[in-house]
């Protein structure tokens, strides 16, 4: 039988660590605001050759089996590949993030990126460029793990489910903004909560 989540308290009780931390970040108990700075991304070979590992990531650690994250994100942007959302990165070559990356005008493109030994992909649908908020809902079953959006916080559609090669054991999780080109906006992060783990065992 499974057990419910046991990490402890919140997502901001001081148990947060960055991997390169923002210039320009304002955190209390139940709101998280990013100023992203220019030339930020994370991407590793695929396609396109090049390696970026330079995004900021706030997330704290833990070695549950089981359980779910939830986050709300507010997003100001306007620019090219901006982007911000949920994020679980172990190191340079192995991590997956999910958000909501600014195309035009038009469209934007909700997507999500897995990258397991150096090599990421990367699974997209366009949505209306007026949308400016998106819950996501990152979910672990041990080595296994699920992403999902909502435009209300309340129905989830899964975006995919993937499986990381090295995270089988403790690994890290949280949230992430970036500005891959020369802009910057500002990412507002609330109604984090853990929980137990929302993506059912499959029978």
């Amino acid at each position: 039988m499974e057990e419910k989540a046991k990490i402890k308290g919140k997502f901001t009780d001081g148990n947060l660590y960055w991997i390169r931390e923002l210039k320009t970040c304002e955190i209390s108990d139940d709101r998280i605001e990013m100023i992203t700075e220019p030339g930020t991304d994370l991407w590793q070979r695929t396609y396109y050759g090049f390696q970026n590992d330079n995004a900021p990531v706030l997330q704290l650690k833990t070695k549950e089996t089981y359980f779910s994250f939830v986050v709300k994100t507010e997003f100001a942007s306007g620019h090219r590949f901006d982007q911000c959302g949920v994020v679980m990165y172990l190191d340079s070559e192995n991590w997956l993030k999910a958000s909501v990356e600014y195309e035009n005008e038009e469209f934007q493109r909700l997507g999500s990126v897995v990258t397991n030994h150096g090599y990421s992909d990367w699974a997209t649908t366009d949505i209306d460029a007026s949308i400016k908020e998106m819950w996501y809902r990152l979910s672990r079953r041990e080595s296994d793990y699920c992403i999902e959006c909502s435009l209300d916080g309340v129905n989830f559609k899964q975006m995919r489910i993937c499986h990381m090669w090295e995270g089988a054991e403790e690994i890290s999780f949280g949230i992430y903004a970036c500005s891959p080109e020369d802009s910057s906006f500002k990412a507002v992060f609330t109604q984090m909560d853990i929980t137990e783990c929302m993506w059912k065992e499959h029978k």
